[in-house]
């Protein structure tokens, strides 16, 4: 059963305020555009790597063909697939509307 964020996560008015700003962009573009301007390179890289396991995972690919094709670290791949199986079901709600995407 998934957690609802709010029970994982604090719920700070800082925390709100974040989520609730990344809904109003409305492009790719304005989101690539945030993100750059929050992060920094080495934490998207990390995010887009994790996303990326995710994806590779719930297609069925094994850790060791997923660590060969991303470099991603077993540690990385292992707290990936954890999150998928007894997370708060971001990364499913994502990948599901990500192939539906994809379908269209």
């Amino acid at each position: 059963m998934a957690r609802t964020a709010k029970s994982t996560i604090a719920t700070k008015e800082k925390s709100d305020r974040l989520y609730r700003a990344i809904l109003t962009l409305k492009t790719e573009e304005e989101c690539y555009n945030f993100f750059q301007d929050l992060c920094t390179i080495s934490e998207l890289r990390s995010m887009e790597q994790r996303y990326e396991v995710a994806a590779l995972l719930d297609s069925g690919m094994i850790y060791s063909e997923i660590l060969g094709q991303t470099g991603a670290s077993s540690a990385t791949i292992s707290r990936v697939n954890r999150a998928l199986l007894n997370g708060a079901g971001g990364y499913e709600t994502v990948l599901e509307r990500m192939k539906e995407l994809e379908e269209a």
